[in-house]
């Protein structure tokens, strides 16, 4: 009997650039197995948010005929919840506030609710994939400006090492950081910029490594060009530093699923993939050696269609709608930044909010004067409201994993 692999792709969107991904990358998809002594079913599904940019669902109608020959697509759409909801709260499964909290749209309960249907489908692995990303490694030349594009076998890349882990995330390159290029100590005082950015950052985003971009890079990260070749796979270790995931390019073996915790972020926050990564603890980690080029501000639209610029420009601040987006991603990173302290150190939480609070004071009417606007000064009022709610959330957080714990056992 042939052996299948039931492979599941997850977008969480609410962008109709979702649909110019898969029209443009299916047959990339299909080739990667076409000498593959194992069958691979692909099956893509889309959970599409109609309040993210106030869009229509014809929008994300837009896959072309041909994709439907090789690949399945499941649309979850605001009914399908509703209905799986109600039937979860009438078997007594879940009571409602428990279905609430675990699905719907958003970063975390969106990711929850592809999880469950791709468990529901018998999906082998679930590799998440963000619709501003595209398949492709951007390689810059040595001693040029010029770049080498390079197409990554994302899902092949995946399968190789998922089988024998429990998670297997890959590389960004391109613009992973909505912070905009800035020239240190001309555009802005360096000081005050990196106590801006140690307020917001995450445990991806750190002061050092947006320097080292600004620096060396214009801001753009460039692709490893061994890693773009395959090469360097690695268990990824603890080490006392936390074992931190990314949201896209993560892939789950669902075959495992003990070892996959629920997401879970703040409402209107984001940090889905850190609370997702804290509760990686007995899990299985490998970094795969694929790469995905962000386009985080959909600017090169383009390279999914194959069309590769030879350079990337610096993102400024002064270009068009990238101050709201900076806005955007800074509240949402500022609004859990709260419970992610407290999860990981709460006798030092009061004294980490106050720090966080008085770089904000200091720093803000920096990144206000950058922008022209005194639009930033709302970040004070965020992370003084989630403070308030600290606990409320570590509750939903714990919360959000028991609920999960019980669909497990479905």
């Amino acid at each position: 009997m042939e052996n299948v692999i039931k492979f599941g792709i997850g977008f969480v969107t609410g962008r109709p650039n979702v649909c110019k991904v898969i029209n443009n990358t299916y047959e990339r998809l299909i080739n990667q197995f076409k000498d593959s002594k194992e069958r691979v079913e692909i099956t893509i599904f889309i959970l599409f948010d109609l309040g993210y940019q106030f869009t229509t669902r014809v929008d994300f109608y837009g896959i072309i005929p041909n994709v439907y020959k090789d690949i399945k697509i499941r649309y979850i759409t605001p009914e399908d919840i509703d209905e799986e909801k109600k039937k979860l709260i009438g078997r007594e499964i879940l009571t409602k506030q428990e279905a609430d909290l675990f699905f719907g749209h958003g970063h975390a309960k969106g990711r929850n609710t592809l999880m469950y249907y791709a468990k529901k489908a018998k999906i082998d692995y679930l590799l998440f994939w963000d619709d501003d990303e595209y398949p492709v490694a951007c390689i810059k030349k040595e001693n040029s400006n010029e770049i080498e594009w390079k197409e990554q076998d994302n899902i092949a890349r995946h399968l190789t090492y998922i089988k024998d882990a429990d998670v297997t995330i890959g590389y960004h390159c391109g613009y992973i950081s909505p912070i905009p290029y800035v020239e240190l100590n001309e555009d802005i005082d360096e000081n005050l910029f990196k106590q801006y950015i140690e307020a917001i950052s995450n445990e991806v985003v750190s002061w050092e490594s947006i320097k080292e971009k600004f620096v060396k890079d214009d801001g753009i990260t460039y692709a490893d060009p061994k890693i773009a070749n395959g090469e360097g796979a690695y268990v990824q270790k603890d080490e006392g530093k936390g074992n931190w995931v990314v949201g896209s390019t993560l892939c789950l073996n669902l075959n495992h699923i003990d070892k996959i915790p629920a997401f879970y972020n703040p409402e209107g926050a984001r940090g889905e993939d850190a609370f997702f990564s804290i509760n990686l603890i007995n899990s299985k980690i490998v970094k795969v050696p694929v790469y995905h080029f962000h386009d985080g501000f959909l600017k090169y639209t383009s390279v999914v269609r194959r069309k590769y610029p030879k350079m990337l420009k610096r993102i400024k601040a002064t270009d068009e709608e990238v101050e709201q987006r900076f806005l955007k991603a800074s509240r949402g990173w500022i609004k859990y930044k709260p419970l992610l302290l407290y999860i990981l150190n709460k006798k030092e939480y009061k004294e980490k909010i106050q720090e966080n609070l008085d770089k904000l004071k200091r720093s803000i009417p920096e990144i206000n004067k950058l922008f022209g606007a005194d639009v930033f000064d709302t970040l004070l009022t965020d992370l003084e409201n989630y403070d308030k709610i600290v606990q409320k959330n570590y509750d939903e957080f714990v919360k959000t994993n028991e609920v999960w714990d019980k669909l497990k056992k479905m």
